[in-house]
Parts: C-alpha cells; structure tokens; sequence
C-alpha cells in the first residue's frame, strides 16, 4: 500500500490549493491517514492568505478523474472491528471533523465529482456549503449505499439526505440507490453538470488563473435536469410512499403499488439490513431538524452503536461487510431477518450515546 504522502496528492499552483485523491485501484477509498492529509492541508490553506480556493478530484486508473471516492476503507473497518483496533474510533471522529471543516470552508472549494462517489466521497464533496461547488458529469455516479452493508448514511448523510426536496432523502437514504449528474442536481447533492471530456481543461483553468475563475465556472455549469433523468418519472409515488411513517408502511404501499419500478423498490429494501433501515428512517427524520454538527454527533453515536452494541462478528455492519467485500457471497445474515421483526427498543437503542455531552468526540463542532 501507498504511503498518505502519495495517497493524497498536494499542489500549490498560484492561488490554487490542488488535492488529488490517489488511490485508483481501491476507487480513492479513504483511509486513516488520507483523512488525517485532508485535514491538515485543508487547515493550513484556510489560514494562508496565498490560497484562494481549494479544487479536490480523483485519479482514475489511467489518470485523473473518472473516479472520485467511493467511500471509507470497509475492508478496514471489518478488521479493525474484528480486531478490537483503536483506529476504528479514530476513523470515525476524524472523518466527521473533516466533513463539517469542509462544509464550513470559508474558502471556495470546488470538488470535481466524477465517477464514483458514495459514502464518504459525499462527506469530501463539500454538502453544499456556502463556498463549495460540486461538479457532477455524466459519468457520476452516486449514492449512499450503506444499508446494503448494515450501516447508515454517515459523513453527514443524515443532514444532506433529509434537505432534499420531498421525500428524496429517505428513498436515497433506504435504497442506496444509485444516481446520475442530472439526477443528483435534482436532489441537491450537485450543483451542476460538466461533460466529462472538458474536466481537463477546467482543470488547468483554474490552475492558472485566481478565484474569480471558480465563479465562470459556477456561471458555465448546466444545473437543469434532463426530463426523462432515472428519478423524473417516480417523484410522486416516491414523495407519498417514502412519506408514510414507517419501514413496514413503506414496503406495503410498494406492493400495492403493483408498477415494475415499485417491484424493483420493494426487493431492493428487503435485500438491505432490515434492523438499519429502521434506524435509518429515524435517523433521516430527525436529522431534518438538526444542525450538521448536531447531525454528525448523533452520527458518532451510530456508528459507534453499529459496531459495538453487538461487538465484533455479531455487528449488522461486520456481517454486511463481510458478505459485500471479504466473503463475497452476497447473502449477508441480517438479524433479524425481516423488517416485520424490528422492534421499537432495538431502534432506540442505536440512539443512546455512549458519551455524556461533555466528553462526546464532535462536542467541538459548532
């Protein structure tokens, strides 16, 4: 494995503070030491005056761009986790540090996200802050798939997921359904669409002028999507169905539904960890009344509970990892086995934190 040194790569072009994501064989899966490089450069460059804005892609197999992140290092966390290694903890508490630092750059941040970018991708993308610009493609391809390994929509999720129009959020934040650039602007998780085959050129753009070359960019984005985009033709049964208050209610008014696309839906959702898609309707929910830094608390506390309220093997998320990317076979072990079974307390229990106020991990997020 690469050093963090060539994991991450850092460049100071003029005003122009580079990051590329440099890890193409694992699609820029992030790692322990990326997230700590992220952190500390994107901490230097806020307060160096020299550094107008901070531009973020990834590398491709080939070369740059046609993949962003596709997440957090899983295969990390199952051994980690099996492990009882400390760096799990860290992981987490950094990632989200990093997440909310990102949203909050006082400084224009421009993430390219082309190709992959699930999970934690998303967190670095910059959630739609107040000076970021996320850049989709056609070749975008986006989701939050962790129910599909018994986890939650982390890195912020909560907070994204539940701010897109109608009942965007929870059908995303269930489903893990994946999305296009145009699609992804409907939602308002992209703010426009770039064709891929100019990315290279925007690049060195950007590279050689200042910060008002952020703003043409802005100006030269396309952000209306197209009519006929994956999620177009849904969005009513999705705002009703995705509205109703509960998992259970959700799968009966699918199969009610009796359309190939509400079929499709139903199977996805109960091939998912049937425990973490109740608590990730709550989750979603009540993350719509939530600062971010509230939001990523009440995350630390999820995930810490993902792996430890049933430690090691027994954990939702280890066994979802495990069938997904150690095993392979697909045929994850979920208890309880079906969405009927779920009980109120073991829902509620996921939101208990392990920490008092003053000693939770993000208390000093603001």
């Amino acid at each position: 494995m690469t050093d963090a040194s060539e994991e991450v790569l850092i460049e100071l072009r003029g005003c122009a503070g580079l990051i590329t994501l440099n890890r193409p064989r694992a699609l820029n899966a992030l790692s322990l030491e990326m997230i700590r490089t992220l952190t500390a450069t994107l901490l230097a460059w806020r307060d160096d005056s020299t550094v107008a804005f901070v531009a973020i892609r990834g590398m491709g197999r080939d070369a740059p761009f046609g993949a962003f992140c596709e997440g957090g290092d899983i295969r990390f966390f199952h051994r980690a986790a099996l492990a009882g290694d400390p760096r799990l903890e860290d992981f987490f508490t950094e990632e989200y540090a990093l997440n909310h630092l990102i949203h909050h750059y006082p400084k224009p941040y421009v993430a390219f996200m082309d190709g992959i970018v699930m999970g934690g991708g998303m967190g670095i993308a910059g959630h739609g802050g107040a000076f970021s610009l996320r850049v989709a493609t056609e070749r975008t391809k986006m989701a939050m798939p962790e129910t599909g390994i018994g986890l939650f929509p982390d890195v912020g999720g909560g907070w994204f997921l539940s701010r897109c129009p109608g009942r965007l959020g929870e059908y995303l934040a269930l489903t893990g359904q994946v999305i296009g650039g145009d699609d992804a602007c409907r939602a308002g998780l992209a703010d426009g669409v770039l064709p891929s085959e100019e990315l290279q050129a925007v690049w060195a753009r950007l590279c050689a002028g200042d910060a008002d070359g952020v703003d043409a960019l802005r100006d030269s984005l396309g952000n209306a999507p197209r009519p006929d985009a994956l999620l177009a033709p849904q969005l009513e049964v999705i705002d009703r169905v995705f509205d109703l208050p509960s998992v259970t209610a959700i799968l009966a008014a699918l199969d009610a539904e009796a359309t190939d696309w509400a079929r499709q839906t139903a199977g996805t959702l109960r091939k998912r960890s049937p425990l973490m898609l109740h608590v990730v309707l709550e989750q979603v929910r009540r993350a719509r009344h939530m600062t971010l830094a509230e939001d990523l608390r009440m995350e630390r506390d999820l995930v810490r509970n993902s792996f430890h309220l049933r430690p090691g093997a027994d954990s939702e998320t280890v066994e979802g990892i495990r069938a997904l990317a150690v095993d392979k076979d697909h045929a994850p072990r979920w208890n309880p086995a079906r969405v009927e079974e779920v009980t109120p307390a073991m829902v509620n229990a996921f939101f208990q934190s392990p920490w008092p106020a003053h000693a939770h991990p993000l208390r000093a997020l603001d």
